[in-house]
């Protein structure tokens, strides 16, 4: 059993990738033992999480996430705490190794009771797991109510009830947990849209099962690979990429230059900007290293592009020539906007053909409209809607939000796992276009690019200091 490592990148496989390998066990080992393992598991953490602990309350259901618990209030049972056990299976009705679970609870002396106990010291959720396949009803639902109204941590088994593990989409009766155990693989869902808030710490035990039988849904990004860059002495400004930031209509020119500030923090040699509104045009009092430009006097063709940033819908009168000549291209906000709006712009970043040259960095609501849906539906399922960003536009999508997803043709999904609510404030988005701008132009590759900025832009949220507001200026003169 681990924590889960932040230097570290781990595999995220589906439900049903995870149902494969849990048969291709039970094939392999002897009887019962899988859900042994299990319950042996679940044991181990909760006497960790709860050392001094006297009762503990297991909460199971009637299938294989309920057997898991009973496999462990046995544990819990021998080793002198006082397991309390709620249970809703009948003995008539349960698949095979939880009957025997629950036998084995019977034979140990477990108490099982009709109700929750009034006080306990630790809360085991054992009620569906990924059997999840309808929302908590009856019994079940009032149980999640008495786990989500205790003071006691709450500790999930394999996944929090209610919690769809694939994507992180959350039913109205959920279980609120302070830590969860997944069991033999991690699950998207943990770490993407409503997950993240649901599964609290998040523990592995893959109970001696081997996942490299399949590809992996999607990775988890850890910071392995990103070290600070040690530039060689013989080079100058030139050699270390040219960022060009486009955007910044009236009335919102600062979006603009928090994209390029963030580029410059970034390491990029030299960055422009060239704002849409005139008046736009003058030096940045606090950052004089940035150069302003004219749209008609940039370089297209050797830049690496921002656009969008406080585009407004100015964007469009230079959206068409920036999809044919860009050689490398961040596309953001008011870019995105005028291209969900315009089927002849989403034709052009479609004809840019090299997937490596394009970056969308859509919100939620920015997803839907190049999607043609709402944002409920984009949130049921990041990862579905990421993937059909990348067949339609054919280039690099991150999508933003909790567990930032990013993915491209022919590369597996990366679901980032830094980042915290200090980065819901205006401007932050224009940092991360900013950032993604300047790993391109110092020549990383875009798909890497985009999931290592993700990851560098939350790690920077996630080391903020104490009480201290985190504004989107102040994220870019992190960005070191």
């Amino acid at each position: 059993m681990q924590r889960l490592d932040p230097l570290k990148c781990y595999p995220l496989h589906s439900i049903t990738q995870t149902r494969a390998l849990e048969h291709n066990a039970m094939v392999q080992l002897p009887e019962h033992t899988l859900m042994q393992r299990a319950g042996l598991a679940v044991a181990n953490l909760a006497c960790a999480l709860a050392p001094h602990a006297r009762t503990m309350w297991v909460a199971c259901g009637p299938g294989n996430n309920g057997g898991d618990g009973l496999e462990a209030a046995v544990h819990l049972q021998q080793r002198g705490y006082r397991p309390v056990v709620t249970w809703l299976g009948e003995p008539h009705a349960m698949p095979m190794d939880a009957k025997a679970a629950w036998q084995r609870a019977v034979a140990a002396g477990v108490g099982f009771e009709t109700q929750p106990p009034l006080t306990t010291d630790l809360c085991i959720d054992a009620l569906l797991g990924i059997g999840s396949t309808r929302p908590p009803m009856d019994r079940m639902a009032l149980w999640i109510e008495s786990l989500n109204a205790s003071s006691a941590p709450v500790l999930a088994v394999d996944i929090a009830t209610g919690l769809n593990g694939d994507t992180g989409s959350r039913a109205s009766c959920c279980v609120r947990a302070d830590h969860t155990l997944s069991l033999l693989t991690l699950k998207p869902g943990l770490f993407t849209a409503q997950g993240r808030d649901a599964s609290g710490d998040v523990w592995w035990d893959a109970l001696g099962v081997s996942d490299n039988i399949v590809t992996p849904e999607a990775v988890l990004s850890g910071s392995t690979g990103v070290v600070p860059r040690s530039y060689p002495h013989a080079i100058h400004k030139g050699t270390r990429g040219d960022v060009a930031v486009v955007g910044g209509a009236p009335g919102m020119v600062g979006a603009a230059f928090l994209a390029a500030c963030a580029a410059l923090h970034a390491g990029a040699g030299r960055v422009f900007v060239s704002p849409l509104d005139a008046s736009g045009m003058a030096l940045h009092p606090t950052q004089p290293e940035l150069m302003l430009r004219s749209f008609t006097d940039l370089p297209l063709e050797h830049l690496t592009l921002v656009c969008g940033c406080g585009g407004g819908t100015r964007i469009q009168t230079v959206l068409p020539e920036l999809l044919r000549v860009a050689r490398t291209l961040v596309l953001d906000a008011d870019a995105l906007n005028a291209i969900a709006a315009l089927p002849n712009l989403q034709e052009l970043v479609r004809r840019r053909g090299d997937e490596q040259s394009t970056v969308l960095t859509p919100h939620p609501l920015e997803a839907a409209r190049l999607l043609g849906c709402d944002t409920a539906q984009v949130q049921d399922n990041r990862l579905a809607a990421a993937r059909e960003l990348v067949k339609q536009f054919r280039c690099v999508v991150v999508l933003k939000g909790s567990g930032t997803i990013t993915t491209a043709p022919f590369q597996t999904a990366v679901i980032n796992s830094t980042g915290n609510g200090l980065l819901a404030t205006g401007g932050t988005g224009d940092v991360l276009a900013g950032l993604i701008g300047a790993r391109m132009a110092c020549g990383t590759p875009a798909f890497d690019a985009a999931w290592r900025s993700a990851m560098q832009h939350g790690q920077v949220a996630d080391h903020w200091p104490a009480g201290v507001p985190l504004t989107a200026s102040a994220l870019a003169r992190a960005l070191r």
